[in-house]
């Protein structure tokens, strides 16, 4: 039975051999020959070896070049050649030896000379000493933190907040605590560079706007919200943030922000708004852009801002909610990792809010003089003004440029050479990572200008240089200092712009570049 059975197979194999179509035969007879090839051929050939002799070792260690780590730099280079000051950073500073009027200080209310803020920081040096060599979490939380921490949160009228040792390190740190790969993220394309840091960090998907533009904002929001109809599972993951700048640093502008509250409650997401220069400025109280326009601050998820402006002091801080901002103490990378805030600079802060507090009427005097600067710039030849009126940070658009990078960097030193041997400190900036989309002006220069205690006349200010800088259209000048020392690249918001222009009066001037050749003035005390 079974050879029987065996039999038949073969007969039917065979039959089914003669059925099959020509092709298959011809498939099947190509896949027995190279799998017959694949099973008697060499997978690897061997290769001659000839050594080296240890001379020929030599020879070929002695010629080879590594590639330089940085592409090579000149040693005139600006970045390399700094302007150094001596003596304490007032109204008027000492640069390379020679007495200037301050253009590049972010003191707007003038508290930095305030002898209550200095005997404050003095007191606290004696009790504390200098740093505090440890972070928050490891024995750096001293109780003037947790003072300072509770006297911000009750001047901002919010339920908690947390302060930083490094202001830039604030939103660089407090965006990447919260939103994560897969979240998004919709941002104003003037964005200020800690911002876009705090973006790269996150890795989340960015979403750009074009500049205070709602509308924009909008289409971008219902793509998204048609995006998340498509993929709801998906969508209930995933984390939708706004970020803002009250007053932006790069635009001299203010934020929308009553249109940005709706649009907030209108598609879930959630605002995270940047007052770094709008805090101590704006509202009443100087309590910043929510208090400019009436919006509840229950209405914003996240503020932050920094102390090295009005506060006169060093570091930043993050205000709202409790539960936001606990994350931080357990997210935050600058504050978890970094030193704390030494105890002197919170003790300054302290006494700078004591000063906000008892004398409200100091933000109506800077924007008033804020105002007078921003009259006193119109009309000069060659700049047009940008920005707002009540900004400490206004824009002066240069109407011509070279045309070239190179060209405009050595007009701009030539600039700087001048001014200070007029005794104005100023100095050329380059600053990459900006958003080429900054030039909403659509003018080839803009400068920032900025106002606070002094006194301001259009006479003085056509004596402190204004007009010789409209009749020399370049880059940029700035004062020496804290102001636009970073030149890293950003995250990929846009090329590097070609430069800015900025001249910086008594007390405050603030530079920032742009697409093109910009001048930035600020001022906290423009005494001329």
């Amino acid at each position: 039975m079974a050879t029987a059975a065996e039999q038949w197979v073969l007969v039917e194999m065979v039959q089914a051999l003669y059925e099959a179509p020509a092709y298959h035969l011809i498939l099947e007879g190509i896949l027995i020959l190279w799998i017959i090839r694949l099973l008697f051929s060499k997978t690897y050939k061997l290769q001659e070896r000839s050594d080296l002799t240890v001379k020929e070792k030599e020879e070929l260690i002695e010629e080879w070049q590594p590639e330089p780590l940085v592409p090579p730099v000149s040693g005139d280079h600006p970045a390399l050649n700094y302007n150094v000051v001596s003596g304490p950073p007032s109204h008027n500073i000492v640069v390379n030896g020679k007495k200037c009027v301050n253009f590049a200080s972010f003191n707007f209310l003038g508290l930095l000379d305030d002898p209550r803020v200095k005997a404050a920081a003095l007191v606290s040096l004696r009790k504390y000493g200098v740093g505090t060599c440890g972070p928050r979490g490891f024995y750096g939380t001293f109780d003037v933190h947790l003072d300072l921490e509770d006297r911000l949160a009750k001047f901002m009228q919010t339920e908690e907040a947390i302060i930083y040792s490094y202001g830039f390190a604030t939103i660089a740190s407090a965006i990447p605590a919260y939103s994560k790969r897969g979240d998004i993220v919709f941002v104003d394309r003037a964005a200020c560079f800690a911002i876009q840091k705090g973006l790269q960090a996150s890795r989340s998907d960015i979403q750009l706007f074009k500049h205070n533009d709602m509308a924009d904002l909008e289409r971008l929001l219902k793509e998204q919200e048609i995006e998340d109809q498509k993929n709801p599972r998906k969508a209930r993951v995933t984390r939708r943030f706004i970020v803002v700048e009250g007053l932006y640093m790069n635009t001299g502008t203010i934020c929308p922000l009553p249109e940005l509250v709706k649009l907030k409650y209108k598609y879930k997401a959630r605002i995270f708004l940047e007052e770094s220069l709008s805090f101590g400025v704006l509202g009443e109280h100087g309590r910043g852009v929510t208090e400019h326009f009436g919006i509840s601050i229950d209405d914003i998820d996240l503020i932050s801002a920094n102390m090295e402006n009005s506060l006169a002091s060093i570091g930043g801080f993050c205000c709202g909610r409790s539960f936001v901002i606990d994350h931080q103490r357990l997210s935050g990378q600058g504050y978890c990792f970094s030193a704390s805030l030494p105890p002197l600079l919170a003790a300054a802060a302290i006494e700078a809010l004591n000063i906000m507090e008892e004398n409200p009427g100091i933000f109506s005097v800077l924007r008033e003089k804020c105002k007078r600067i921003h009259k006193a710039l119109q009309g000069i030849s060659g700049l047009k003004v940008v920005g707002e009126s009540f900004s400490p940070a206004f824009h002066l658009q240069l109407q011509e440029s070279t045309g070239s990078r190179e060209d405009d960097v050595k007009l701009l030193q030539e600039i700087v050479n001048h001014h200070q041997g007029r005794g104005h400190s100023g100095t050329d900036r380059r600053r990459t990572g900006e958003s080429r989309t900054h030039n909403q002006g659509g003018g080839p220069g803009r400068a920032a200008v900025g106002g606070s205690q002094g006194q301001v006349g259009s006479r003085r200010a056509a004596r402190a240089g204004l007009p010789v800088a409209a009749e020399q259209p370049g880059r940029g000048l700035r004062v020496p200092g804290r102001v636009a020392t970073d030149r890293s690249r950003g995250c990929g918001l846009g090329r590097p712009p070609r430069g800015g222009c900025w001249l910086f009066k008594h007390t405050h001037a603030h530079t920032h570049a742009h697409a093109h050749t910009h001048t930035h003035l600020k001022a906290q005390e423009l005494v001329f």
